[in-house]
């Protein structure tokens, strides 16, 4: 006991409430007690919400602590949605499609003792370091995909992962070598009918060593998986070619058979060749559906760099990973992605089926009619991110604002004296100076005229739909004012509404 309070000690008072300090003690004492606790274990620590902002200076998910900094941006919202874990509740469609999936690698893919050669790991928690979302990826530190406009920070170490690949190096430093994550992840980004800030990701990993790969091709004994070349767009340089095909096929193979097996035969599938930073060459595929080409998945083959930092030397390997929403809204015909977090017995009671193969299509609720707004302001010289924008949207309207869109930008074009005078700033230029020449010529000496003032204007749609009712003028008049007034206190843009 003496250790913990000398343990607690190294965390400022003055930075905890009583109650707060109380329950970090509380906690500190379960995890002396047990050192090394798993998830569900930290999940028992504290009741209630799974994260919570009781403290303008900590932020506490699954019970630990995270003092916030400069990076900090999570938003009330989205801390709400974390331990929701969609993909974990029975019946529910995402649990449809992981349970579908995993079924299929469960009972296709066996070891030579019959056992299932993929383990799934769907209970990770999503707070992960930067270095785990990042680095262990191989991703470099000046890559946009770090920039705080586009990740949930928790604070500059700590973040919600924006991709379950942050879990890779450490499962395969845990001497896996195959295996499945499913989870939640989170970016801010755009809003409509198919971004959500949280949506539900299952990344795929499988590890060969020269034996396991070559094992059935003829004289495989005397081929060998690395060598001394030149990184090609076919290869990476330590790998040889007839390895890299082999994997190659092995995983498009793979990855056709699931889709097949979610869709049905006589599936279109194509592959176009892309780039990610832990994996080369990269591939997409896209499938046909409904007559248009859709991209469902991304895969390559494991950088070696990041399998061989992760303790795996002498293997090789390919990565995949796929969107669960994306897939369910293709195979159920799903039209909205808010529709995942709707408690609307309607919807649930769709997928509560007895077999988790029996065909569902989803049967559209009426739909209730949109109340559109429009918002327009001068937006700051510097520091300005749309993101930043639209997380104060979703975190003011919630899931009533059904799309966000910029219809309009442009810059500052006009000239004007003084601020009796900006009813003149429709005019053009040419037309401005000659009238102040007139208007203004009976003054004594030069009369300063300010030229064009370079401000930009974005003006936004803002389409409110509720999921289950009709939404009234003025429930939407207050959200809308609402996000006026701070759009004005915390991002620093000038109204012009």
């Amino acid at each position: 006991m003496n250790g913990v309070r000398s343990t607690m000690m190294k965390i400022p008072r003055e930075f905890l409430s009583y109650l707060q300090f109380q329950k970090a003690l509380r906690f500190l004492q379960l995890q002396s007690r047990d050192a090394g606790g798993n998830i569900k274990q930290l999940r028992c620590i504290t009741s209630g919400p799974a994260a919570s902002t009781t403290s303008p200076d900590l932020i506490e998910v699954f019970g630990k602590f995270y003092c916030r900094d400069d990076y900090t941006n999570i938003t009330p919202k989205i801390l709400s949605k974390v331990g929701k874990s969609l993909h974990n509740q029975r019946n529910h469609p995402l649990w449809l499609i992981k349970e579908r999936i995993k079924k299929h690698f469960y009972t296709q893919y066996l070891n030579r003792n019959r056992n299932p050669m993929f383990s799934v790991y769907d209970n990770l928690s999503p707070v992960v370091t930067t270095e785990q979302n990042f680095d262990s990826l191989l991703i470099p530190v000046d890559h946009a995909s770090r920039k705080k406009g586009d990740n949930f920070y928790l604070n500059q170490t700590n973040m919600l992962r924006a991709h379950t690949s942050a879990h890779q190096h450490d499962l395969i430093r845990a001497g896996l070598n195959a295996f499945l994550v499913v989870g939640d992840v989170y970016r801010r980004d755009e809003i409509d009918s198919s971004h959500y800030p949280v949506f539900h990701q299952m990344e795929g990993v499988r590890l060969f060593s020269k034996h396991e790969l070559f094992a059935n091709v003829k004289n495989g004994e005397e081929l060998c998986i690395f060598e001394k070349g030149c990184r090609t767009p076919c290869k990476q340089e330590r790998h040889t070619l007839e390895a890299v095909k082999l994997l190659e096929f092995d995983l498009k193979q793979t990855l056709k058979n699931v889709m097949i097996h979610l869709f049905g035969k006589g599936l279109e599938i194509r592959w176009v060749d892309c780039y990610f930073p832990f994996t080369h060459p990269s591939f997409e595929m896209e499938i046909k559906f409904q007559g248009e080409w859709m991209e469902v998945l991304g895969c390559g083959i494991t950088e070696q760099r990041l399998v061989d930092s992760a303790g795996a030397q002498g293997k090789i390997g390919y990565a995949f990973g796929l969107g669960l929403e994306r897939l369910a809204m293709i195979l159920y015909g799903i039209p909205d992605i808010r529709l995942f977090w709707s408690e609307d017995e309607r919807f649930l009671k769709q997928f509560q089926v007895i077999d988790i193969d029996q065909k569902v299509t989803f049967q559209p609720l009426s739909k209730y009619p949109p109340l559109v707004n429009d918002i327009s302001f001068w937006i700051p010289k510097e520091g300005y991110e749309e993101n930043d924008f639209y997380d104060l949207v979703r975190n003011i309207g919630g899931d009533l604002v059904e799309k966000v869109s910029l219809i309009d930008q442009f810059a500052h074009p006009n000239f004007y004296t003084s601020q009796q005078d900006r009813s003149f700033s429709h005019l053009s230029p040419s037309a401005c100076s000659l009238l102040f020449r007139c208007r203004y010529s009976f003054l004594p000496g030069p009369f300063k005229m300010y030229q064009r003032t370079k401000k930009i204007s974005h003006c936004y749609r803002v389409t409110y739909r509720h999921m289950e009712r009709t939404l009234t003028q003025e429930e939407v008049c207050t959200i809308h004012r609402a996000i006026e007034k701070a759009a004005v206190e915390k991002m620093g843009v000038e109204g012009r509404f």
